[in-house]
């Protein structure tokens, strides 16, 4: 068995979309960031996506464990030309509206679907499972990287994951099983310390 530890960065007290934009993450509360570091598993790998404040999240937490390097399919979902914009500055309402109402194959202009993004990261899960079979794994994302991964482990549609919370600093764990007919296997979501 496979246990993946999604930890979300820390917060960007950002009051608009950030997807791909490259902005630091508020890790100013030390006591929460040590709780976190204490309650995952010490002899867990970590890995984050290469956007800072992941990177900056996992050196917080990563203690003494082995960091593995940073993957670009980890990140958050790109929104294209609605980046660093706040819901009601995008010029086109109805666009928006159907892209968070209806996650799935609506894209931002210029940017990706809830469905690209769930693939992409998909994809990276499955190479640590190939590449550290039976590991913990720790993995500092975002929060669509992680509710797509709660949405594989609960065999949700988009929208039902989307209406899971994902608190910065929380951890997610799952687990992920090759003999079962359902390998994930959602052990805690959205847990906070």
């Amino acid at each position: 068995m496979s246990r993946f530890f999604w930890v979300r960065h820390g917060p960007t007290h950002a009051k608009s979309m950030v997807g791909w934009s490259d902005i630091p993450a508020d890790l100013s509360d030390i006591d929460l960031i040590k709780r976190v570091d204490a309650h995952l598993p010490e002899d867990a790998l970590v890995i984050s996506s290469d956007l800072h404040r992941a990177v900056a999240t996992a050196d917080a937490i990563g203690g003494n464990r082995i960091r593995l390097p940073h993957d670009p399919d980890l990140r958050e979902i790109h929104f294209g030309d609605w980046e660093l914009q706040r819901f009601d500055e995008v010029s086109d309402p109805a666009h928006i509206r159907k892209f968070w109402e209806q996650p799935g194959e609506i894209q931002a202009p210029n940017g990706e679907s809830w469905n690209q993004m769930h693939a992409r990261v998909s994809r990276a899960a499955q190479r640590l499972i190939a590449a550290h079979p039976a590991q913990n794994i720790i993995v500092v994302a975002h929060f669509g990287a992680i509710l797509s991964q709660v949405q594989t482990a609960r065999n949700q549609a988009p929208s039902d994951a989307f209406a899971q919370k994902i608190d910065n600093l929380s951890v997610t764990e799952l687990h992920w099983t090759a003999e079962a007919d359902h390998p994930w296997h959602p052990a805690r979501v959205n847990q906070n310390l």
